[in-house]
């Protein structure tokens, strides 16, 4: 019979400061989250106005980040819609309209003027809308490049620019992450991260 071993001890691990900048001797990636980030999930859409929070969405393929900013309100929106046209299946579009880039699109805008925004001062940026397959001709249903069309469009109909964009690729994921207080969106994609 063996005797029983001692519990083993850790040194207590100490949390870097929420909104410090990582350190390359800390090893940690500038997209790590932060106590007071929120996370965006897949047919989801979230908003958020003070100062220090991010809005964060991961594994943009064909599916569309698409950020909402008012500079002046200090309002941030982010909605990851899956698909393009809320007319395939209106009883999920009913009741999660974020699954849509045509219903989730106008709510992600009527949130954000229950928080003090404008239209006339909203910047939008948006990225995902990958193609599926290995190359874009392989991509049968074109979800993604649907996604993007039917969001100009409607931005098109309702006078709003579109200001930046990350769009396409074969089989490309993207992270997308908006700082509420500046509306500074970061991609990271492929192991890189670029600013939008």
């Amino acid at each position: 019979m063996t005797a029983p071993q001692p519990a083993r001890r850790e040194a207590p691990v100490t949390p870097a400061a929420p909104d410090a900048a990582p350190s390359p001797e800390q090893g940690r990636p500038l997209l790590a989250i932060r106590a007071r980030d929120l996370v965006v999930g897949v047919a989801d859409v979230k908003l958020a106005s003070e100062r220090g929070q991010r809005l964060i969405t991961y594994a943009l393929g064909s599916c569309l980040g698409i950020v909402i900013h008012d500079p002046v309100a200090g309002v941030a929106g982010l909605l990851h819609a899956m698909l393009p046209d809320s007319t395939i299946d209106r009883a999920k579009a009913a009741v999660n309209p974020a699954m849509f880039v045509d219903t989730g699109v106008p709510l992600l805008f009527r949130e954000s003027y229950k928080l003090g925004a404008k239209k006339e001062r909203i910047v939008v940026k948006v990225a995902g809308g990958a193609h599926a397959g290995a190359t874009e001709d392989a991509d049968q249903f074109q979800i993604g490049k649907r996604n993007f069309l039917m969001l100009r469009k409607l931005l098109w109909k309702n006078n709003v620019l579109l200001q930046a964009h990350d769009v396409g690729g074969c089989q490309t994921s993207r992270t997308m992450v908006v700082d509420v207080a500046t509306g500074a969106v970061i991609i990271r994609s492929q192991g890189a991260e670029t600013s939008l």
